[in-house]
C-alpha cells in the first residue's frame, strides 16, 4: 500500500462521517488518459475532500508555502501535491502539471486559486484553461457543495467532461475557456444545492 493511498482511507474514515459527504457523478471521470480536474474552493478541506471522492488519485498544484510548514512540508509531496508560486507566472509549476497530464494522470486545480470568503465562487485564473488548452486531457468540472458543518450532508459532484474539440475550434483564450470550466462547475451548484 503506498503513501497516498493510506492516508486516503485514513483521512476518508475521519471526514466522511463527520461531513457525511454524498458523492454524485463519479462514473463521469474517465478511467484513464489525462484529466484536468477543476473544482470550486470553499474550504481548507476541500483538496483531501476531492482527494477521497475522485476515482484515480489525484495531483494537487499546493501553494508553495505548504512545503515550507514543519512536518506538513513533508508530508504534502507524498500526497502527489507539487508547489506553486502564487500571484506569479510559474514556469516549473506549469511544466509539472503538463507532464502530469501527459502521463495520463488526474491533475486537480482550484481555478479560483484562494479559498471563497463568501461560499460564492469567484473567478477562475487563466491558469486552468492554459491546461485545457495545451494538453490532450479530459477537462472534468467538480462541485463542492458545503457548507463544511459537522453532520451536515456536504456533497462533492462530478460533472461530464466539457468538451474540448468544440472549444479549440471556436479558438477561445486561456482565460475565455477558464471562465466556461467555471461556467460549467456554476451549473453544477445550481443543479444539486
Amino acid at each position: 500500500m503506498t503513501f497516498y493511498s493510506f492516508a486516503r482511507s485514513l483521512v476518508n474514515s475521519v471526514l466522511s462521517p463527520i461531513y457525511r459527504i454524498e458523492v454524485i457523478g463519479k462514473e463521469n471521470m474517465p478511467a484513464d488518459g489525462g484529466v484536468l480536474l477543476c473544482a470550486n474552493h470553499i474550504d481548507n478541506l476541500d483538496p483531501p475532500v476531492v482527494g477521497i471522492t475522485a476515482p484515480r488519485p489525484v495531483h494537487f498544484m499546493a501553494k508553495e508555502e505548504l512545503f515550507s510548514v514543519p512536518l506538513l512540508g513533508k508530508i504534502v509531496p507524498h500526497l502527489n501535491a507539487f508547489p506553486v508560486k502564487r500571484g506569479m507566472s510559474d514556469r516549473e509549476a506549469l511544466r509539472k502539471g503538463l507532464g502530469i497530464l501527459k502521463d495520463g494522470k488526474v491533475l486537480g486545480l482550484f481555478p479560483e486559486g484562494t479559498r471563497s470568503k463568501t461560499g460564492e465562487m469567484g473567478k477562475g485564473l487563466a491558469g486552468a484553461g492554459f491546461f485545457a488548452l495545451r494538453s490532450e486531457a479530459h477537462v472534468v468540472p467538480c462541485a463542492i457543495i458545503g457548507p463544511y458543518k459537522a453532520f451536515k450532508k456536504l456533497k462533492v459532484v462530478y460533472g461530464k467532461p466539457i468538451d474540448m474539440e468544440s472549444i479549440k475550434e471556436k479558438k477561445l483564450n486561456a482565460e475565455q475557456t477558464t471562465d466556461l470550466i467555471m461556467s460549467e462547475i456554476q451549473a453544477l451548484i445550481n443543479k444539486y444545492k
